[in-house]
Order: C-alpha cells, then sequence, then structure tokens
C-alpha cells in the first residue's frame, strides 16, 4: 500500500488504465497508440489530462509457464518487455501520477521489483499493488482520494439476460472494494481485463419541516472522513488484451474466457467537483 498526494487542476482529466501485456502478440497497439492521442488532446473540453497505469504492463511469461508459448509473444523475454514498456511510456510519463504492480510482474518477484524499476526509470512515483491517492487542488484544499488496487479476484455472471448479467457484475466489483477504504469517493480495481461502472444511484426519501411533506434525495460529499458506499463511484479499469489472434491462442481463449470491450476509464473533474467516471473504448 502507498499513500499519494498530488495537487491538480480544478478541472482535469484522469485517464485510468491497465493491463497492456507488452509483449504478448495480442496486446492492442491500436488501442495504446488512441489513449496516448487522447491523453496529449484535449478531452472533454479540458486538456490538463493525467494517467494512472493499474499494471500489468508486461506479459511477463517465463518459458517454464503453462501459459508460454513463443508464437503469442512479439518481444519473447521480461527484460526486453520492460524496456519496450519504459519506451512505450515515455510521451506521458509527465503525466503519470503512479502505477501499480500488478499480478503478472509480481510472479517474476525472484527476479526483483520490475514495476519499481520501471518507474524508477521513468521518474514517476510506484504504487506498489494498492495505493491511496488523495487529490488536493493547488491551494492545498482537499478534492477528493482516489482507491486503486490491481486486484485478484474475478468478476464474472452467468445470468442469461444482458441487463442482469451487467448489473451483477457491478455489484460484484462494488463488493470487493467497498470495505477496503472508507474516505474515498473513486474506487478502482485492475485484473479482470473488464470495463465496468457502477456509478452512485441517489434514492428518493420525505421528510416533513413540521408543516409540510417534502422530498429529496440521498447524497454524500466527496472530501469527507467516511463516504457511504452507495456514494461512490466504482471503476473496473478494463484492458489492451484481445482474446483472440490470426493463427494463435492464447491463454484467456484456452481457458474460455468471454470476450471484453479493449479500454479504460476516464475520471472527469470540473470545478473541483466529480462529474463522471467514463468509459473509453478502443475497439480491435
Amino acid at each position: 500500500m502507498k499513500l499519494i498526494t498530488k495537487q491538480l487542476p480544478a478541472n482535469h482529466n484522469l485517464f485510468i488504465f491497465g493491463d497492456q501485456h507488452l509483449g504478448s502478440a495480442l496486446s492492442s497497439q491500436k488501442g495504446w497508440d488512441k489513449l496516448i492521442e487522447e491523453m496529449a488532446s484535449e478531452y472533454d473540453g479540458c486538456k490538463n489530462n493525467y494517467g494512472i497505469d493499474g499494471g500489468d504492463m508486461i506479459e511477463a511469461i517465463m518459458v517454464d509457464d503453462i501459459r508460454f508459448s513463443p508464437e503469442k509473444l512479439k518481444e519473447p523475454l521480461p527484460l526486453e518487455q520492460m524496456n519496450r514498456a519504459i519506451e512505450l511510456r515515455q510521451p506521458i510519463k509527465h503525466q503519470l501520477l503512479f502505477a501499480l504492480m500488478g499480478n503478472h510482474e509480481r510472479k517474476l518477484w525472484r527476479f526483483g521489483d520490475i514495476t519499481a524499476e520501471i518507474c524508477e526509470k521513468l521518474g514517476i512515483v510506484y504504487g506498489t499493488y494498492t495505493a491511496k491517492l488523495t487529490v488536493e487542488d493547488t491551494a492545498g484544499q482537499l478534492m477528493y482520494k482516489l482507491y486503486a488496487t490491481h486486484g485478484f479476484r474475478n468478476i464474472s455472471s452467468t445470468a442469461d439476460d444482458p441487463k442482469r448479467r451487467k448489473s451483477n457484475m457491478e455489484l460484484i466489483l462494488k463488493r470487493h472494494l467497498r470495505f477496503k477504504a472508507g474516505d474515498c469517493a473513486v474506487m478502482i480495481k485492475h485484473h479482470t481485463h473488464k470495463l465496468l461502472v457502477c456509478k452512485p444511484d441517489p434514492e428518493l426519501y420525505l421528510l416533513d419541516d413540521g408543516k409540510n411533506i417534502r422530498q429529496a434525495y440521498t447524497g454524500w460529499g466527496q472530501d469527507e472522513k467516511y463516504i457511504h458506499p452507495d456514494a461512490r463511484w466504482y471503476g473496473n479499469a478494463g484492458s489492451f488484451l484481445k482474446l483472440f489472434g490470426k493463427g494463435i491462442s492464447g491463454y484467456a481463449e484456452i481457458f474460455e474466457y468471454d470476450p471484453v470491450e479493449l479500454g479504460c476509464l476516464c475520471l472527469i473533474i470540473r470545478n473541483h467537483r466529480i462529474i463522471e467516471l467514463k468509459p473509453i473504448y478502443f475497439g480491435l
């Protein structure tokens, strides 16, 4: 766990991405190029763009791993993958607030901390496996806190109806994160490769002033010591890894995983306030 504090403008976009799996032949370069383009451009009327890398930057699969197959790799050795990851992040390193360790990098712990090495060479903060980010404005006033972990548990649903399936997965995501931090308005995990947003839904309630009955809706501040779990934003930040590739069979295909939408999330902040946690779709 790492506690991180950053001062950002009152209006900004925070791109939350991960699971690039660089080195895999199924990693989408098109998706990465789109992310870099978005972070270098005005997004939703704002040019103040920042980023969080959620881990699994590289495939990090060795020859003695059951998932290894040379035809599935562009860069076969983790050291080559690490150097390529550093190269690809050069254009956005000044925008990255921190990067997390993923389970793929963690599996090679015997050889050292790959993510820490990447962060050191890029000059960015190493967030370990889980980080809490405190975002202040330029005057030092708290805007919001964000909890981010690479994650380990899967999210899935066998419901036949697509609405029920989506709802089930959003609730599982919320269940995974809700007890991890009480003061975070935004809670993020990675790892599952799914692109999910579970937004806070205000509920109607009635009250009176002694004379008349009135209606109102539940709500919560974003900078309080405790934020009700139903008033937070939850996100699963997607990935860059395709399910199928021509002439090869990746481990996701072999393990019968379902297809997922490639993409990332963008947290939109305007006038100090959280406006939206928005999915960005890369396509194939």
